[in-house]
């Protein structure tokens, strides 16, 4: 009897991490759920739930009928930058929704439907840490620490784990979006930007067999940009 393929469900995959992600697994053979407010062009065994991840309350009813889930990815994401003085509330209250409501609605709704040796990643960013002209950007990500760590406390007994991982400066369009055009990406000690099929490829390392010791962490992608200068 042939067995399904394992499933998952990936946010934000129209673009950027979460569609070298998506598209990573479906060139692995999984079958893949995303929720996106765009279709993606991806090819393989996969399945497009058009989504605003910004309407946290909508998201119950749109996954209702999402089956069983190995693995649940929440990659969508948005950067606002503002230094202090010039911050906006709106923009605080848009990032907390999409990086860390959203995840939280999704994981919760989903709960009974994670098969036990599941996989969660959050996709944070290394900004977490703090980092001047975003720390409302940075304090959205930092709670997605918090999230991960205290799932991974809860849902151990069913050995699913929960990780983030937390990209440097990337190449997606996040780099270009007018929403943080006043702090300008520098270019990490390994002298580019980092790409976005590794962070595709390291969630597909976490969420495959040699992932299942790896629980409550965050690795950071960052092309050096952590390093002391």
């Amino acid at each position: 009897m042939t067995m399904p393929p394992p499933h998952a469900l990936v946010t934000g995959c129209s673009s950027g991490i979460g569609h070298s992600i998506a598209q990573k697994l479906l060139d692995e053979g999984w079958h893949v759920t995303g929720l996106s407010r765009r279709r993606p062009d991806v090819s393989g065994d996969f399945d497009w739930v058009p989504a605003d991840l910004s309407q946290t309350s909508a998201l119950p009813s749109l996954i209702e009928d999402v089956d069983t889930v190995q693995a649940v990815v929440h990659a969508a994401g948005f950067q606002y930058a503002q230094p202090l003085g010039e911050l906006n509330d709106t923009a605080l209250r848009d990032m907390f929704a999409v990086h860390v409501e959203a995840a939280a609605v999704l994981v919760n709704t989903l709960f009974d439907r994670i098969e036990s040796d599941g996989r969660i990643v959050l996709i944070g960013s290394r900004t977490a840490t703090g980092a001047g002209g975003k720390c409302q950007y940075a304090a959205t990500k930092a709670a997605l620490t918090g999230l991960a760590r205290s799932w991974a406390m809860e849902l151990a007994p069913r050995r699913i784990t929960v990780n983030v991982v937390a990209p440097g400066p990337t190449d997606t369009p996040m780099l270009v979006d007018p929403r943080r055009s006043t702090v300008s990406p520098a270019t990490p000690p390994l002298g580019k930007l980092v790409d976005p099929d590794d962070v595709g490829a390291l969630t597909s390392f976490l969420l495959g067999t040699h992932g299942k010791s790896i629980t409550g962490q965050v690795l950071t992608v960052c092309g050096g940009a952590s390093l002391p200068r």
